[in-house]
């Protein structure tokens, strides 16, 4: 996997957490980067992947959100060198989630958290994001490293998942050219 730098913040009680993670990819890459964010199927700006306006870096964000009081990481990835980034994080136990199950959602009995991160991390290097049946996707690994098959896309997404604080949860995955 080409190179990619990966940071992440707790989000301080009353800041957006858009903020901290735009101030992450500035940081990460060294550059006051005009960013956007919009969403492809709505136009909104609110939501949708983040982008580097003009020439720049790959780039991606993802929220770390608890509902059991942990507090909100920002997660952000940067990347050079061909191909799109994704990143996804999730906390590694919530009561909520446990109690809807991931693998309803994925489609497939016995899916843990790690496979939503991946699965998300791939459809967000892929650039459609959730407008793809997460169910469809399909990955496949040992360890750290990870392949995606992503219908609609010739070559595999790769991925690896990053070591970072108990507890927590952080995937990256790039398109192949």
């Amino acid at each position: 996997m080409a190179r990619a730098l990966i940071a992440w913040r707790q989000v301080p009680e009353g800041v957006d957490r858009r903020e901290v993670s735009r101030a992450l990819v500035r940081e990460l890459a060294g550059a006051p980067l005009e960013l956007v964010q919009r969403c492809a199927r709505c136009g909104a700006e609110d939501h949708g992947p983040l982008r580097v306006v003009g020439r720049g870096p790959q780039v991606s964000v993802a929220y770390a959100t608890s509902r059991t009081g942990a507090p909100t990481l920002a997660v952000a990835a940067v990347g050079a060198g061909p191909g799109a980034i994704g990143v996804d994080a999730e906390y590694t136990v919530d009561a909520v989630r446990e109690r809807a199950g991931v693998g309803p959602v994925l489609g497939r009995a016995g899916a843990d958290i790690r496979d939503w991160v991946r699965v998300e991390a791939a459809l967000k290097a892929d650039g459609r994001g959730l407008l793809v049946d997460v169910g469809s996707v399909r990955v496949s690994g040992f360890g750290r490293r990870w392949r995606a098959r992503v219908p609609g896309r010739a070559a595999p997404v790769v991925g690896r998942d990053i070591a970072v604080a108990v507890g927590v949860l952080i995937s990256l995955a790039r398109t192949t050219p």
